[in-house]
């Protein structure tokens, strides 16, 4: 199922997510969670509250589009407020999906786990998974990112070493040049553990041995990342884009209107997530 928002009278979408991405998690998984603008609620997540606000001048349109075979029970409430007239050059609230499935990484052979892991450098920074790319003036202000883990070993199996680098306005390097993903979420150390906070979360840790679905939060709303005319959002997956995993994620950001035409989104069969490998409890051994 698809949700999709338009503003005034513009002929594209500013929204354009699967259902379950927009409100927080990926992997078409519903599960208890909590931020300040998205919340799955109680029972098993299937509660979906969005707090984003998403100004606009006339008028107002959300769609939710039913891809499935099977007929929906759905229902819904919108909150609005009126005012006689808008601020002069309020930026509308955007978000889109994205997903690459799988990243293209390096062969491992003839490496060691470390090396693997760990060595080699990102030179051109050209195959970093690509969060958002926007044109316009406005805000960045977070994500959710979800990875499936598809590399089998017995080994340290941690994907998340990428560093996040988002260019603005055109630059020749990024801007902002962070890391490694658990960083970019406020976390250290290889995180194991679920954690929900108002601004960023780990709302599926992985496995044993990080194996798996992962999906994580970070929403910039006391750090906004501002933008006068472009915007590239950027993570690497892997150290140095070395590993193949199955990357989505749902950007949000502000800006003013006109937007760049999102790229078409992928077809039902494309966005559908992976049933292998499996997730290995944490109390059991691979054999």
């Amino acid at each position: 199922m698809v949700l999709r928002a338009y503003w005034d009278d513009e002929k594209h979408p500013s929204i354009e997510v699967p259902i379950g991405d927009f409100f927080g998690m990926g992997h078409g998984i519903t599960k208890n969670y909590w931020s300040l603008p998205l919340q799955m609620s109680p029972q098993d997540g299937k509660g979906f509250n969005c707090w984003w606000p998403m100004p606009y001048a006339t008028r107002a349109r959300f769609e939710v589009e039913n891809e499935t075979k099977f007929s929906t029970t759905f229902y819904y409430y919108i909150d609005y407020e009126e005012y006689v007239k808008l601020e002069e050059g309020l930026a509308r609230f955007h978000a889109t999906w994205h997903r690459v499935n799988p990243c293209q990484g390096i062969s491992e052979k003839g490496l060691s786990n470390n090396e693997f892991q760990m060595m080699g450098k990102n030179e051109d920074l050209s195959n970093n998974y690509v969060i958002l790319e926007a044109e316009g003036r406005g805000h960045y202000v977070g994500l959710n990112l979800n990875i499936h883990n598809l590399r089998t070993t017995n080994e340290d199996n941690w994907p998340g070493e990428g560093d996040d680098m988002i260019w603005i306005d055109r630059s020749k390097e990024p801007v902002l040049y962070g890391t490694g993903t658990e960083d970019y979420f406020n976390t250290p150390w290889s995180p194991t553990q679920e954690y929900c906070s108002p601004f960023h979360g780990i709302t599926l840790p992985g496995g044993k041995n990080y194996s798996g679905k992962i999906s994580y939060y970070r929403f910039h709303i006391l750090d906004p990342v501002y933008f006068e005319k472009y915007i590239k959002v950027t993570i690497e997956h892997g150290h140095a884009n070395r590993r193949s995993d199955d990357y989505s994620s749902t950007a949000c950001w502000y800006q003013t209107e006109p937007h760049k035409k999102f790229n078409l989104l992928l077809p039902v069969d494309e966005r559908l997530p992976r049933i292998e490998p499996k997730e290995i409890p944490l109390d059991q051994k691979r054999p």
